[in-house]
């Protein structure tokens, strides 16, 4: 029997993303790499545990479940945390940051000062600039008030971004014109708080980072994996990654969540690599996609699709 892996999540570095596995090994990501694995047949997904502990009773989880916790480990994992507005106290300084992921799609954040821009990447933004920089409280209060006063949000949904990804204009100066002009709204506001060091707008852009060049229109990714599933099999060409997605050039003629058998050639799926965590993962020569994937309806309309996904 093969050696089974279990996979910890996508880590972008210095270099590039890499996937993590469970104890310590990496796996480099370029673009062109064959990305193939298998789940074990007969698996079933299990927790990963809380703040690098096991989970105690080893629970069964959802294969849809980006978080891959039960709900008591869950609740661990975000009682200490930042994200989760938990800490008041971290004497650490903070960055509050524009992230854009998308035409209409822009949010407000804020990030360790010592991070630098990798929570940037995490979350797939397109495009970011820094706002500020200061006490972590004085971070907090800046994003409200972008919030209260400019309605800008501090959370967009993982499939919101991705299905936009489509629809991105094609130069860096375009994809920075709306950063721009929330970034001169937001530092004309009253009310900033007076610990916090203001920055210049200075947009910096992943798409190159990211491999997204050339991937819009026809070229875009159709759907996204929905969930892995015991004996399901993904490989594919590595075409670009953003946050933890990988987009993955298939073959195409395979089976989708209906069911529905069409489509010819290559097009581009997107794996969320949060979805691989819990599942036991073994090496396959080759098998294509057999896993559900849910297809972008503004994709295929807004790109000339066929009908089906595969």
């Amino acid at each position: 029997m093969a050696q089974a892996w279990k996979c910890s999540g996508l880590r972008w570095t210095a270099d590039g993303p890499v996937l993590r596995w469970d104890g310590g090994r990496g796996s480099a990501l370029t673009w062109g790499k064959r990305v193939a694995f298998g789940v074990t047949e007969g698996g079933v997904r299990t927790c990963v545990g809380a703040r690098g502990n096991a989970c105690p009773v080893r629970a069964v989880v959802s294969g849809r479940s980006t978080g891959a916790r039960c709900e008591e480990c869950a609740r661990l994992d975000r009682a200490h945390s930042v994200a989760a507005d938990t800490i008041a106290d971290d004497p650490r300084p903070y960055h509050v940051y524009l992230a854009w992921f998308g035409p209409g799609m822009t949010k407000v954040g804020i990030t360790a000062l010592e991070r630098g821009s990798a929570r940037l990447l995490e979350q797939g933004a397109v495009a970011f600039s820094w706002l500020g920089v200061g006490p972590l409280m004085a971070a907090r209060r800046t994003e409200e008030l972008l919030r209260a006063a400019l309605g800008v949000p501090d959370r967009i949904p993982y499939a919101d971004k991705r299905a936009v990804r489509a629809a991105l204009p094609g130069t860096a100066a375009e994809r920075a014109v709306e950063v721009e002009d929330l970034h001169a709204r937001a530092v004309g506001l009253g009310g900033w708080p007076e610990s916090l060091e203001r920055a210049s707008c200075q947009v910096v852009d992943h798409v190159g980072v990211f491999g997204l060049a050339g991937l819009t229109g026809p070229a875009s990714a159709v759907g996204a994996v929905s969930e892995l599933v015991a004996g399901g099999v993904v490989e594919g060409e590595l075409v670009a990654a953003a946050g933890p997605d990988l987009h993955l050039a298939v073959e195409s003629g395979r089976q989708n969540e209906r069911g529905d058998g069409k489509g010819d050639g290559r097009v581009v799926v997107v794996l969320d690599t949060r979805l691989m965590t819990g599942w036991e993962l073994v090496p396959v020569g080759s098998g294509g996609l057999t896993v559900p994937v849910r297809e972008f309806k503004v994709a295929k309309e807004s790109a000339g699709m066929q009908d089906g996904l595969f």
